[in-house]
């Protein structure tokens, strides 16, 4: 798991950017969520840790999903989240939790798929509509994804989200068999 101040630094640049953007006073943001004003203030100067609940309603307000509000690193084109540092949002008494494990916005419909790739195996996509995101999920094995000729190894336990409108294929280039859970959001036809 990420450092929780890695976390509360990450929510901090990400609301206030995504405020700004958005042309939103802290009063605004405050009445759209429904969280105080001095709630936003203190999570904008990363002065406090958050409920999930005040994170799912400034994330609705806002008009992103969560995982955008916490994303600590939007630097690559392929975001891959390894186990490590998946973000638990909840935990419960008895030792249950409530992992993000990886999450994007989804303008339309969304497929989940479930891939088996013995060793060796290759299977090459064209590109999807412009607008389609995919997240994978690695449960067993290693998956070589390659997006615009630049290879991405995405260890078992880990997710990786990227845009699929360009060519890309998922590889095997282990010894032992790659599972994994695909979901894919295709935009919307125009005019809907």
């Amino acid at each position: 798991m990420p450092e929780p101040d890695l976390v509360t630094q990450a929510l901090a640049r990400n609301l206030k950017r995504l405020r700004t953007e958005r042309g939103h006073t802290l009063d605004a943001l405050a009445a759209r969520s429904g969280v105080s004003r001095g709630m936003v203030v203190q999570i904008e100067q990363a002065r406090t840790n958050p409920s999930v609940g005040t994170v799912v309603r400034l994330a609705d307000a806002l008009g992103v999903s969560i995982a955008r509000l916490l994303d600590y690193d939007e630097t690559s084109q392929v975001r891959i989240v390894p186990a490590e540092e998946a973000v638990r949002l909840w935990s419960g008494p008895g030792g249950g939790s409530g992992v993000l494990l990886n999450g994007i916005e989804a303008p339309g419909p969304l497929e989940l798929w479930t891939w088996h790739l013995r060793p060796g195996e290759t299977h090459a996509s064209d590109p999807h509509p412009a607008g389609t995101v995919e997240i994978a999920r690695i449960d067993e094995g290693e998956l070589t994804l390659v997006l615009d000729g630049r290879a991405h190894r995405i260890p078992a336990g880990s997710t990786a989200s990227y845009e699929a409108g360009t060519a890309h294929s998922y590889r095997n280039e282990g010894a032992a068999d790659c599972r994994l859970t695909l979901v894919v959001s295709v935009p919307p036809p125009a005019g809907r």
